[in-house]
């Protein structure tokens, strides 16, 4: 056993407390779910069909294309080296260069807290309507309440997400039924949604498809939890492609419903597209969706700090960060110091930092992570370095693909910003 494996106890092979394997496929799926269907969806509609138009819907399932080789790349990376602070622990077994590894488990903790300060912010304007505090006071309140729950213990903090990712997809499933319920003819036009062989029509799919892809961003956490999965060379990759496949079925059926049944000229330009949906069902059913449009965005604060906390917690027990950070609590087996500072981070953001600037670079910094996993695993492979215990193994043209499209789409973001 390595020293940083954990015993059943939940302690290492040097006596010192571990992070617990706890988790469950149900439970790493609905985690990834969590994550990955957040409050993107919520506002991502509007934008996507002011290029792409009626055909929003293909755009989607073109980003899930793209997003599909990285994500395979992620399945034998992590199975693999199923540690935390996965992205830096494949660069530095692919590059074998500490310092890349580190900037790596960086980026990725940035743009785990920029996030979530940008999420707590936007829970926070939702919360107003109920709770007549200040904007400033609720939101510290909202970081400061995701950190306690995140230090509780992964079990219930991700039982918690679990909970709180089944209402926000039951908040989607409202979006559909009650789209269709108030205008039922809707799917006679399905067909109207297959795009024509014309340029044009593929170009605002193609743009379209650069927003889309934001959608998908979060499967790639399900790896920062891997010292806490059961049976992880199963359990990970399977939980991995449950969520894209998952995700892919519920962003293709809301955005059919509401570019089928909301007007396209009230539609293009929302900032609040789906709740377009319940204009005419009354302030009960508005209200309802309120509530749950305030803990979809909670679910993604809480789902990225347990995110980056795992994140610094793996960078310190590979030994690129003070060791301080590695600590975990005896009690509740979660990394306590990192935690805490991850929500220090956040709330210094929240209050001093342009959020709206930063949030823009996550989604740079995501793309740069995936072409270097992927050119990591390229370069494994290329050097015959064997695959050690229950991996999951992907053909060498995966981390080719993965890496070239999501470099395309990266440069295709700076051509279009």
């Amino acid at each position: 056993m390595s020293e940083n494996q954990a015993t059943p106890d939940g302690t290492g092979g040097d006596g010192r407390p571990r992070l617990r394997r706890r988790l469950t496929l149900p439970l790493l799926t609905l985690y990834g779910l969590g994550v990955t269907i957040g409050a993107g969806i919520y506002v991502l509609v509007g934008a996507a069909a002011a290029k792409a138009g009626i055909y929003a819907p293909v755009s989607f399932l073109l980003a899930a294309c793209v997003v599909g080789f990285t994500s395979l790349s992620y399945c034998e990376m992590a199975t693999r080296y199923p540690v935390s602070a996965g992205e830096a622990a494949y660069v530095r077994q692919g590059f074998n260069s500490r310092i890349l590894s580190l900037i790596v488990g960086l980026m990725v903790v940035a743009s785990g807290v920029v996030s979530s300060a940008a999420v707590a912010i936007g829970t926070a304007g939702y919360l107003e309507a109920f709770i007549p505090l200040s904007p400033a006071l609720l939101t510290a309140l909202i970081i400061l309440l995701v950190g306690l729950i995140a230090i509780w213990g992964i079990l219930e903090s991700v039982a918690l997400a679990s909970l709180f990712t089944v209402i926000e997809i039951g908040g989607l499933g409202l979006v559909v039924w009650v789209g269709l319920a108030d205008a039922p003819q809707g799917w006679s036009d399905i067909a109207g949604l297959i795009p024509p062989l014309e340029s044009g029509a593929w170009k605002g799919i193609a743009a379209a498809g650069l927003l889309a892809f934001f959608a998908f961003v979060g499967f790639e956490d399900i790896a920062n939890v891997a010292e806490e999965v059961k049976q992880p060379g199963k359990t990970l990759p399977r939980g991995i492609i449950l969520t894209l496949i998952i995700a892919t079925m519920t962003y293709f059926t809301v955005v059919s419903v509401v570019v089928l049944v909301v007007p396209m000229t009230d539609l293009v330009g929302s900032t609040a597209p789906l709740a377009l949906i319940f204009e005419s069902a009354g302030p009960g059913m508005s209200g309802l969706f309120h509530i749950i449009a305030i803990i979809a965005t909670f679910n993604g604060a809480l789902i990225q700090v347990i995110m980056a906390s795992r994140v610094l917690y793996g960078l310190a027990n590979q030994g690129s960060l003070p060791r301080i950070l590695a600590g975990v609590n005896p009690l509740t087996k979660t990394p306590l110091t990192a935690t805490v500072l991850v929500v220090g981070i956040i709330l210094f953001l929240a209050y001093f930092l342009p959020i709206s600037d930063l949030a823009e670079a996550t989604s740079t910094i995501v793309l740069i992570v995936f072409c270097l996993v992927n050119l990591a695993l390229l370069r494994l492979k290329l050097s015959k370095v064997p695959a050690k215990g229950d991996v999951f193994q992907v053909p060498m043209a995966i981390p080719v693909l993965g890496f070239a499209s999501s470099g395309c789409l990266l440069l295709a973001g700076f051509f279009l910003s």
